[in-house]
């Protein structure tokens, strides 16, 4: 074949170089605009796997890469005045120049042709090209020649940043953060040969601007930064090698991704490669390895399915069928860094200790965990756990080990909770008239027996006209008083669980059949009128239309509340929440999809949050001090002029300020319109902003399943409470259960069950060790 590659980064020499090691027959030209040997940047960064990767590829290669690196385990962070650092991580950095001056020469042995000085404008200057690599970097040429075809999805984010080096050097991947008047800057500095360190600097757009950089000079841009990291410079100079570029030098960083990777331009099959289909953030150090290991994948790909021009349609589909998924999962990644090191002046800098602002920074991608924390180093993470547990006023020796921060207690007004594993609300529809049997006293009862701190009954309705269904209990008339008493009592005589009611009212979903004969239908008769905060139908042409509530029937409906929640108050409910989210009547006053009133309870947030903050003071109001209050709400709509997570730290501060303890943080189901974006822990983000923003307590929902989540979730300080719904409708032993599969062995049981706790864990541990058999041998585990 003819292969051209557009562009002498690392992806386009590397596919060369293994193409024509891999055939010595193609006739491969790379094509790159600067001098022979010449490149600007400074350090890169790939991890331990793409080498061996790249080992096993090509040996020659890695063993010139091997002999320049400069490798290191240890990620420090320096911080208020402390230094901190942990081990085990695994990165591998070089000089930029130096791996292309590396691949360069390898190209050159095998028989690459190298074009140096040569600006390829596009790509139908190589018309009898049967294969055409577009590795021509961010600004590339040829994805934007043929836009229309790769749909590239470009983002330029909000941080400026400027990428400097150091002749200091260190001996660790670091992370420095300083505050100035105007805010918080950092840098994040490896060093990447023997002489020289890179040294990227970065900031908001509004520090830069308030410090005037965006008048500076690139001398005066390096004299500012060397005057703020003065005290860990210690008088050694920062360095650019970007005098090419016009101005201070200060960039935005800008995302790319595209739909389509390649196409065929009527000659020659066209793909990009590298920074051209995708970038990833300095702040996970993965563009130089998305690069090399597009290269890999590719080339192996020619090599699988035949590397003659009839293969090379076959051969680029599949190559992005598989390379989209591992790329957009390092992208994915990289998304979460990118954004900690956004927002982290304003969310994390101020608000955390150093101990746990180092865990957040470490686990900010989400792609380490707290168990692979504790394989990565585990004497940090010990270390780490004793403090916060001590934090959480539980004694621990300094030759003890710490509880995992799921097992630590909370304690809020009166109320000390043995941990933070939460039982969801989850409706049940299984009341009958409203009052909770049989059924709720099995239910609640066997999670309050599974070990969280907290159960929640299910959304627990203030009238019979609150209800959601007909199935729906309430606590509304003397049987319902009764019925609750007889689940609370039991509860608090057979666990040390405590027991937690949420008030609400279904405003415009009330009415509604049970979940199994149909989610969110109208009942097919004995339907009862609806209510909201505007008139409203949920699903369109198909629920009844919910009027417009008057100023009388709000002041019944608070009364009813205030009842409600004094009923629960004197079975022993020891927490309250209100329900404030989901499109449910105190919802929709929030939201303005379902708020189009006129009146004092209309217009703006704070007009819309007028009514429910009035509900909860008069709630708040009866329910007894020393008891919590939380407040439920959607902290994100989902759709186009909705709330957004930036109105949810609002509502959660005007909840704060009228007495709320906790906001329990999810989303969604106000508009059947809503387009929610799923994933593992997918609403703990609105937890961790509005904890750190609105200075609030918080209750992370939403995906959370194993104890992994609920460790990384409060051990980060991304929410202090884990409320877990499905998982706990699959187990009611829920938390006994992943205490014994992560080898909390301290973890009490009820006393009727301990017989089967020894089992349970040994079973755990007997997996462990098979599974740690097989990844040690393959070939002995395929035998057994």
């Amino acid at each position: 074949m003819k292969i051209v590659c557009i562009g002498g980064g690392p992806s386009g020499l590397y596919f060369a170089l293994l193409m024509k090691q891999n055939n010595p027959a193609h006739d491969i030209t790379v094509v790159e605009r600067n001098k022979p040997y010449d490149t600007f940047g400074w350090g890169v960064v790939f991890s331990d796997a793409t080498m061996d990767n790249m080992q096993a590829q090509d040996p020659v290669t890695a063993a010139e890469i091997r002999q320049a690196f400069n490798h290191w385990d240890d990620i420090e962070l320096m911080f208020k005045g402390d230094v901190i650092r942990s081990g085990g991580h695994g990165f591998v950095g070089i000089g930029r120049k130096k791996l292309l001056n590396i691949l360069q020469v390898r190209c050159e042995a095998l028989g690459v042709k190298l074009m140096f000085e040569t600006d390829a404008e596009s790509d139908a200057q190589y018309p009898d090209a049967d294969l055409i690599i577009a590795s021509d970097g961010i600004n590339s040429r040829i994805r934007s020649q043929h836009a229309e075809v790769f749909k590239p999805e470009i983002t330029v984010r909000p941080n400026r940043f400027i990428w400097l080096g150091t002749h200091k050097l260190y001996d660790a991947f670091t992370f420095l953060f300083e505050k100035t008047e105007h805010g918080w800057f950092q840098a994040h500095v490896y060093k990447f040969d023997e002489n020289t360190t890179t040294f990227i600097v970065e900031c908001t757009e509004e520090t830069w601007l308030a410090h005037g950089l965006d008048q500076a000079d690139q001398d005066q841009s390096i004299a500012f930064c060397e005057q703020v990291f003065a005290a860990n410079l210690k008088g050694a100079a920062l360095m650019t090698n970007a005098r090419h570029l016009r101005g201070s030098a200060w960039l935005n960083f800008q995302s790319v991704k595209c739909a389509q990777w390649s196409f065929f331009n009527g000659n020659s099959h066209v793909v990009l490669m590298g920074d051209a289909v995708h970038t990833a953030h300095f702040a996970i150090g993965s563009g130089t390895k998305l690069a090399i290991e597009d290269a890999i994948e590719l080339a192996r790909q020619f090599t699988t399915l035949g590397d003659t021009p009839d293969q090379i349609l076959a051969v680029l589909t599949r190559y992005q069928a598989l390379r989209h998924v591992d790329v957009l999962r390092l992208q994915n990644a990289a998304w979460n860094a990118m954004e900690w090191f956004e927002v982290c002046g304003m969310r994390y800098c101020d608000q955390l200790e150093p101990p746990q602002f180092m865990y957040s920074m470490l686990t900010r991608s989400q792609r380490i965990s707290h168990e692979n924390l504790r394989l990565r180093d585990s004497v940090w993470l010990g270390n780490f756990e004793r403090w916060f547990a001590k934090r959480a006023g539980v004694a621990v020796a300094n030759d003890q080990a710490a509880p995992p921060p799921m097992f630590t207690p909370y304690t809020v007004r009166g109320l000390t909770l043995k941990n933070r594993v939460v039982v969801s609300p989850m409706a049940q529809y299984s009341a009958v008239d409203g009052v909770a049997g049989d059924y709720h006293l099995v239910h609640l009862g066997a999670r309050a027996l599974g070990g969280a701190a907290l159960v929640f009954a299910e959304m627990t309705c203030v009238s019979a006209e609150a209800r959601i269904t007909p199935g729906c209990p309430g606590l509304y008339a003397p049987e319902h008083t009764v019925a609750w008493k007889r689940i609370v009592d039991w509860v608090h005589s057979h666990s040390d669980a405590k027991f937690a009611m949420q008030l609400g009212h279904a405003g415009a979903k009330a009415s509604t059949r049970l979940a199994w004969e149909g989610m969110d239908q109208p009942l097919v008769s004995g339907n009862w009128p609806v209510v909201s905060a505007s008139q409203q139908q949920y699903l369109a042409g198909v629920s009844q239309t919910a009027r417009e509530m008057s100023r009388a029937e709000m002041v019944e409906v608070k009364a009813q509340f205030v009842a409600s929640a004094q009923a629960a108050a004197e079975i022993g409910v020891e927490w309250l929440e209100l329900h404030c989210a989901h499109g449910y009547l105190l919802s929709s006053f929030i939201s303005p999809l379902t708020n189009q009133r006129t009146d004092e309870f209309g217009g703006d947030l704070s007009n819309r949050l007028r009514y429910p903050l009035e509900v909860f003071s008069a709630v708040r109001a009866v329910w007894p001090t020393e008891r919590p209050m939380s407040v439920r709400i959607s902290a994100h709509d989902w759709v186009e002029g909705g709330i957004t997570p930036a109105d949810a730290v609002e509502v959660a501060r005007a909840f704060k300020a009228a007495g709320a303890d906790l906001i329990d943080c999810s989303s969604g189901q106000v508009s059947k319109q809503e387009k929610p974006v799923y994933g593992r822990m997918f609403q703990t983000p609105f937890a961790d902003r509005i904890r750190q923003e609105a200075g609030i307590p918080t209750i992370a929902v939403g995906a959370i399943s194993e104890a992994d989540h609920v460790n990384s979730i409060i051990a980060s300080g991304r929410a202090d409470l884990c409320a877990v719904a499905r998982p706990h409708l699959a187990n009611p032993a829920w938390t006994l259960t992943e205490a014994a599969k992560i080898g909390y062995t301290p973890m009490p049981w009820p006393k009727p069950y301990v017989s089967g706790k020894a089992q349970m864990e040994a079973n755990f541990q007997r997996e462990k060790a098979q599974a740690a058999l097989a990844a040690s041998s393959p070939a002995r585990s395929v035998e057994a």
